[in-house]
């Protein structure tokens, strides 16, 4: 599950910068998402300390190797998705459609790596 394993340095690599960046400046960050819609000062910097709970979350689930959790990853985003795209639809912000597009990119590529080695570990147990 190496390939698996890597693939989510992606999701930390944007969940805690992204995190610190609402926590700390929250009209910037949403600005640079491109968001066309105030959300106040709180609930920016409330996403953004979810965003680094969850970055933790997953860099811990990295450095221990937990692989029976990697497909919780993708269970987990597909919701997210989900729920972006319904956010989206109601209020029509950019900034949903941004989100949509990282977290798309992270979901092709762990799901990409998971069946990789999925395929490699079934090919290895046959060779036994």
């Amino acid at each position: 599950m190496e390939r698996t394993r890597l693939s989510l340095f992606y999701l930390v690599g944007y969940l805690i910068p992204s995190g610190i960046m609402l926590l700390v400046a929250p009209h910037f960050a949403l600005k640079l998402l491109l968001s066309n819609s105030d959300y106040g000062n709180i609930f920016p910097r409330t996403a953004g300390m979810l965003l680094i709970g969850l970055g933790i979350m997953i860099l811990q689930m990295i450095r221990l190797r937990l692989s029976l959790l990697y497909s919780t990853t993708l269970i987990v985003r597909s919701f997210f998705f989900v729920c972006l795209l319904s956010f989206y639809m109601l209020n029509r912000d950019p900034f949903f459609l941004v989100l949509l597009v990282v977290l798309s990119i992270g979901i092709v590529l762990t799901t990409t790596s998971y069946v990789l080695d999925k395929q490699y570990a079934l090919k290895s147990s046959q060779k036994l």
